[in-house]
């Protein structure tokens, strides 16, 4: 049984790596549904499962392509969903496939719903990660079921597998519990500045600073080029031009000092003045004056912060990293009492509920009946 699944490995594995690299097979495979179409067949009965897993990554799915799946979000997509066949390969009979026949030469058609469970259940406690670094956190199980559940059910809807397979997986949403606490408020990032500046650190105090006062994402601001800081002369100061989730752009002013942080970490770097450098080069960079990754900026900050060894780091549950700064903003916000709807738009948020993830444990503590209780009831314990 385990041992058909190896055929189609052989066959697939290099195919499919081969062709995720870009999109420029699209036109191909747009073509071969025309072609289907033109033929009164279903429009993907000629297509292969990398042809199938390619298309679902690389699809046109609106006129402006602004709208499609972000580069992000399909480099995402394709390392999920090329784990989980490479996983199906490697490991088939730890998950217990137990696949009697093959149809089509096709490893997509040949799982049930019983697979994807199995699968579901030895990713989360026997794969080689759990047994090398220990479990995945709910909210990763949660994003890596949402990735798989939707190629699966694109599979299904477009008529391409014949069973619903996507509703093999068990839930796997995350609790509010299972987040793990990524408050910091102002006195910690104050903290945070005072001693980066004592060390004369420019570049963490910057990008510490940078992060906090406009909310950035981690990824926003590794993007972010010199064309992208914009003079307003209207309101007679500067912005940055962000391109956010979704391809959709923000404006986020800047104050002074946050300008200054700016101007003092591209001078550490050696980097050229702002009026004179080019508006495609990166605004910030690392040493070796390549812009940052998200990964490497969250490696990077995490790693600086933790040697810092200030006493509240001790009594948190979660490390400080980039996006925790954001978490820091929403918070600093909200303290001033900025309206939750301000909050959501300078985020960038679609819906206000995503916000109030972000102030949810705050607000329970401001809400908590302690603080209405009169110094007269308990006197001198209170």
């Amino acid at each position: 049984m385990h041992d058909l699944i190896k055929p189609i490995s052989q066959i697939q594995a290099s195919d499919w790596k081969f062709l995720l690299k870009d999109s420029s097979y699209i036109p191909d495979l747009q073509s071969k549904i025309d072609e289907a179409e033109k033929m009164l067949l279903v429009p993907f009965s000629d297509f292969t499962d990398p042809e199938m897993l390619y298309w679902f990554l690389y699809r046109k799915e609106h006129l402006n392509s602004d709208h499609d799946k972000s580069k992000r979000t399909i480099n995402e997509y394709k390392r999920e969903l090329t784990q989980f066949i490479e996983h199906l390969m490697e490991f088939s009979s730890d998950i217990d496939l137990d696949i009697d026949t093959v149809i089509e030469g096709s490893l997509f058609k040949s799982l049930s719903r019983r697979h994807v469970r199995r699968y579901q259940q030895w990713l989360a406690k026997s794969s080689p990660y759990v047994k090398a670094k220990g479990s995945y956190s709910a909210a990763t199980l949660a994003r890596k079921t949402v990735i798989l559940k939707s190629f699966l059910s694109f599979l299904y809807d477009s008529g391409y597998i014949k069973d619903p397979i996507h509703k093999g997986f068990l839930s796997a949403t995350v609790r509010k519990d299972d987040r793990p606490n990524r408050d910091l408020g102002p006195k910690e990032v104050i903290m945070l500045l005072d001693y980066f500046r004592q060390q004369e650190h420019p570049i963490v105090f910057a990008i510490i600073h940078l992060l906090t006062t406009t909310g950035l994402r981690n990824e926003e601001f590794c993007k972010l080029t010199v064309g992208d800081l914009q003079y307003d002369s209207l309101c007679d100061g500067f912005y940055l031009n962000v391109l956010g989730k979704g391809n959709k752009r923000r404006q986020i002013p800047l104050r002074e000092k946050s300008l200054d942080s700016i101007r003092m970490f591209r001078k550490a770097r050696g980097l050229e003045d702002l009026a004179a450098d080019k508006q495609t080069s990166p605004l910030f960079t690392t040493n070796t004056g390549k812009p940052y990754t998200p990964s490497y900026l969250s490696q990077y900050l995490t790693k600086m912060i933790k040697r810092t060894e200030l006493p509240f780091l001790s009594f948190r549950s979660s490390q400080v990293g980039p996006h925790t700064f954001r978490h820091s903003f929403a918070i600093i916000s909200h303290i001033s009492n900025i309206d939750i709807y301000k909050i959501m738009k300078s985020l960038g948020h679609e819906k206000i509920e995503t916000t109030m993830i972000y102030l949810e444990k705050v607000l329970e503590k401001e809400q908590h009946a302690i603080h209405g209780w009169k110094e007269e009831v308990l006197g001198k314990y209170i």
